[in-house]
């Protein structure tokens, strides 16, 4: 299993948080910082060796609480994202750990 970690305790924007799992999934340069990039880049992960993927994201609660429509924004790319993965030599589980 190999993890990615998203730092959210400073992440108080929909713009922000793709920049943070830009970085902790080290995206592509073609990605294009908006939902559907978000989505195409979580379902593809071929630049990551193969295997079990874990992005864990801290402190939600931060980016729930300073731009409400962005986290849901967010978590619903996420949703979408794990359950349309079809990667068979990759998986993607994505863990929300509340500070």
């Amino acid at each position: 299993m190999i993890e990615h970690f998203v730092d959210g305790s400073a992440v108080r924007s929909k713009r922000a948080m793709f920049t943070a799992v830009s970085l902790a999934l080290s995206f592509p340069d073609w990605f294009g910082h908006n939902l559907d990039g978000l989505y195409d880049c979580l379902v593809d992960l071929s630049w990551l060796p193969e295997g079990e993927h874990v992005l864990i994201w801290t402190h939600p609660e931060v980016l729930a609480k300073a731009d409400p429509p962005g986290y849901r924004a967010i978590r619903e790319v996420l949703d979408d994202a794990v359950e349309g993965f079809t990667d068979p030599d990759r998986s993607l589980s994505i863990v929300l750990a509340e500070g």
